[in-house]
């Protein structure tokens, strides 16, 4: 059984994690017509904007309740409101996501009082306009649980409860934070492949898939509606992707009675293959003939590859689900988990990564634990110990801010597999070095003892 090794640091070297406000605000960004909203200093909002534009190149709309000095000590009831109002006379939100950070849940604010009390105050004013609070301090968890405690919210705040007539078509998809703008693109595909009509909450491939709108819009474009979260309901499954998905999938059973099932990983033939199983069982059709070829391209690829993986060690910092998602792709392709890092213990996942232990840590915990590593595989933060180490780096996760496409890079499902596994390879072949002859003889160049030089055969 793996070990959880607690973080015994009192400081992060090279942190490895982002706060939970930084992920609500992600799954937030998810919704058409959004815009997130950190409660909090100007500073904290900042920060998750710089690496928002960097990681996706685009503009992000994101703003601030920007709490002064007065407001930290008397209470920022009245920034949420003023903020809360200007956006909606602003921008004409169709949702606005509040996000808290640690500045207002460490002195103890109830937001969830305060926006009741502006909600009802100012029914008139925020009509069309959902007001969704995700409790997200940053000193707790890390960019995974906030993306799901802000799908959490969304559910509780918008759908509407109760037995619905079901739609038998109709699928509700709860991705992962850790699946990219093209793993929705593939998943939504591959769902209507089996004539199923799917609904992805947050749907970040419909609003951060690198598009230029004809005009400037000042909140979100493209994503979940409103009105589909509001119907949820209506769905005959629930698919939820990565154990931090579990609550919100729950929840939305708990409100509405959809069933769900749940996927940990959809890398991997054994993992994608159950998935297939699962549209073909609810839309009662076979897999189509696209499907079955990519999956034996898989099949091919995974024999092509396999020699690359074999033996190789795999140094990997990342958050839990995605953590778990890497380790068993590359355990089933015959490598070895050399170093496991991640940024938190509160998934229940920890404890099903194929590892000898998990560090909970940050990036000097990587570098001092993968320096005998074949692989590094982090985001974009990990480059300066994959440079002092001599050992190439693979980007992953959040932030990739050193290179193009990192959204476009598909991960999940036969192709998505194939990819990843012509990815690694290409890294290994292009980092092979050419044995030496001293390698391949370690006799050559060996001092030979006295007593045998000075022998007959010696001399001969």
């Amino acid at each position: 059984m793996v070990r959880i090794l607690p973080q015994t640091k009192a400081a992060a070297v090279n942190p490895l994690k982002s706060s939970q406000p930084l992920g609500a605000a992600l799954a937030f960004l998810g919704v058409d017509g959004a815009m997130p909203l950190f409660h909090g200093s100007q500073g904290c909002t900042s920060f998750a904007l710089v690496l928002f534009v960097r990681h996706f190149k685009e503009a992000i709309p994101l703003q601030t309740t920007a709490m002064d000095e007065v407001a930290t000590i008397l209470g920022g009831a009245d920034h949420l409101e003023e903020a809360i109002l200007n956006l909606k006379a602003r921008t004409k939100p169709t949702l606005i996501g509040v996000c808290t950070t640690a500045l207002v849940e460490t002195r103890g604010e109830d937001c969830a009082g305060d926006i009741g009390n502006i909600r009802l105050k100012r029914t008139e004013e925020l009509a069309g306009t959902e007001v969704v609070l995700a409790n997200t301090p940053d000193f707790d968890g890390a960019i995974e649980v906030g993306w799901a405690k802000a799908v959490t919210a969304m559910i509780e705040r918008i759908t509407r409860p109760g037995d619905q007539a079901r739609q038998s078509k109709k699928i509700v998809i709860l991705p992962g934070w850790n699946l990219t703008v093209a793993d929705i693109e593939h998943l939504r595909e591959m769902v209507e492949s089996f004539g199923l009509k799917p609904v992805i909450l947050p749907d970040v491939s419909g609003s951060l898939d690198g598009t230029v709108p004809d005009r400037w819009v000042t909140t979100t474009y493209g994503g979940t509606s409103v009105e589909d979260i509001r119907e949820l309901g209506t769905a005959v499954q629930c698919v939820a992707i990565g154990e931090h998905m579990r609550r919100p999938a729950e929840l939305l059973q708990r409100l509405t009675g959809v069933p769900y099932v749940l996927f940990r990983s959809l890398t991997g033939l054994k993992d994608a293959d159950p998935f297939v199983s699962l549209l073909s069982a609810v839309s009662g059709a076979a897999a189509p003939a696209g499907v079955r070829r990519r999956r034996a391209q898989l099949q091919d690829a995974l024999l092509d590859g396999h020699f690359h993986f074999g033996g190789k060690k795999i140094a990997i910092a990342a958050e839990p689900d995605q953590l778990y998602q890497l380790a068993s792709f590359f355990i089933g392709m015959g490598s070895e988990i050399e170093a496991a890092v991640t940024t938190a213990d509160m998934s229940k996942i920890l404890e099903e990564v194929p590892a000898e232990s998990v560090q909970i840590g940050d990036l000097g915990d990587l570098e001092a634990l993968g320096a005998g590593a074949d692989l590094l595989v982090t985001h974009s933060h990990g480059r300066q110990a994959a440079q002092r180490l001599g050992i190439p780096l693979m980007r992953v996760g959040f932030p990739i801010f050193d290179r193009l496409g990192s959204q476009h890079k598909l991960t999940i499902l036969y192709q998505g597999t194939r990819d990843l596994i012509f990815e690694v390879a290409n890294i290994f072949e292009a980092n092979r070095h050419a044995p030496t002859p001293e390698a391949l003889d370690p006799l050559r160049k060996r001092e030979m003892p006295d007593e045998l030089r000075s022998s007959p055969l010696a001399r001969h």
